[in-house]
């Protein structure tokens, strides 16, 4: 019986002792790539998605750059800086998208430039699903195309790269349009937002506890304004305190306790993010009845509805409007206010992620074997692989691990 035993064991070891065929990692030739940099055309955009220092970069590295005459003015880039960096400036759209693998831009595609893309190239670009349809997403299919939204790409950690750095640059900003409007004579009281010896601090009320709302707390407290932070997690009012190091009023959202906090607040800051939809509205109209005159309202969350229920939208040209005697600031794009450092910001996430694309041997490449690039793709070879897209417009789509096999 024991020797029935040994027999066993030395027979299913034999098959880790014979010779096996050696496992090699299949070699991917590096590709130099084709990028295009459209002009914005959406309605006050002024960001550019790469900086002539990254152009520079990635020229060295072997890839060309396409850039439209002006697609960089809006930030103060001049097109003679993004040439004598490496770049190619063209002098139309059609010229960009026909020239180009891999479009990259920073507003959605329009239904006029979504005409002019090719089969099989690849598009990046934010996504804005609140403000499409089906039918801009079957136009978007309909050109067999790639198309990826950087909202949505993660990186190593697992956060949303792009976005954080939005939401600490729309944080620290929030609270200088704020300063601007309270020290207006028409739509503020002409005070100075912060704290100064012998004067009452400023009062700032941040309703939400991500990362809009953790710069804006740094920003306001460096100013030497009283901040009191609102939200209905307890995890993320623990987490804020943590990383503020400072000790803040905290509070769930009671009603309550928020219009006491209202009531006696130079700035409101509304920060609240939904991860899908609308994002809720905690401040009825009623609530900003009960604020004081000239006291300073800036929803940074009207781009998914606001949370005041007073807000609608406005623009940079005609940023504000006043009700009920307070001042409301309510434009989606606030990162737009500060094009220079945003697109410093976009370029020092983009540059990295084509110099991979160049080792990996090209955009499909990165996508099999990069899982946070992965997350950002919603269209593949013109199949919807987004199931939040799919279900919320009824267009049927595909998981896109399988379509990578399938495709390779």
């Amino acid at each position: 019986m024991d020797s029935d035993k040994s027999k066993k064991v030395l027979f299913s070891g034999l098959g880790k002792i014979m010779p096996q065929e050696e496992t090699l990692e299949i070699q991917r030739h590096k590709k130099s790539i084709t990028i295009g940099i459209p002009k914005e055309i959406a309605f006050q955009e002024n960001r550019v998605a790469l900086v002539p220092k990254a152009v520079g970069l990635l020229a060295q590295n072997g890839h060309n750059i396409i850039v439209e005459t002006n697609a960089g003015k809006s930030a103060h880039f001049a097109d003679n800086e993004f040439s004598e960096s490496g770049a190619t400036i063209v002098y139309t759209p059609e010229d960009v998208y026909k020239k180009s693998d891999i479009i990259l831009k920073i507003a959605p595609p329009s239904v006029k430039e979504i005409e002019l893309l090719k089969t099989r190239q690849t598009i990046i670009s934010a996504l804005n699903l609140t403000g499409q349809s089906d039918i801009y997403f079957k136009k978007l299919i309909s050109k067999k195309i790639t198309a990826i939204t950087f909202e949505y790409i993660k990186d190593k950690t697992g956060e949303f790269a792009v976005r954080r750095s939005m939401s600490e640059i729309v944080g620290t900003t929030s609270i200088l349009i704020a300063a601007n409007y309270l020290s207006d004579i028409n739509y503020g009281k002409g005070s100075m937002l912060g704290g100064f010896s012998g004067i009452t601090p400023t009062a700032v009320v941040i309703l939400g506890a991500g990362t809009v709302a953790e710069y804006a707390a740094r920003a306001a407290l460096g100013l030497g304004a009283q901040v009191k932070i609102f939200d209905n997690s307890i995890y993320k009012l623990r987490r804020i305190q943590n990383l503020l190091n400072k000790r803040v009023f905290t509070s769930i959202i009671q009603p309550r306790v928020l219009i006491k906090a209202l009531k006696s607040a130079d700035v409101v800051i509304g920060a609240i993010h939904s991860s899908e939809g609308r994002s809720p509205c905690v401040v009825s109209e009623d609530m900003v009845k009960e604020m004081k005159n000239s006291s300073v309202i800036i929803d940074v969350s009207i781009d998914q509805g606001g949370c005041f229920e007073t807000s609608h939208i406005t623009n940079h040209t005609k940023p504000v409007f006043k009700k009920y005697g307070v001042t409301h600031y309510c434009v989606p794009n606030i990162s737009s206010m500060v094009p220079h450092t945003v697109s410093y910001a976009l370029s020092n996430f983009f540059a990295p992620v084509f110099l991979k694309m160049g080792e990996e041997g090209g955009m499909e490449n990165l996508i099999k074997y990069d899982k946070g690039i992965r997350q950002g793709v919603y269209l593949y070879n013109g199949i919807l692989t987004s199931k939040y897209i799919g279900k919320y417009f009824n267009i049927p789509y595909q998981n896109i691990e399988l379509l990578i096999d399938i495709f390779h």
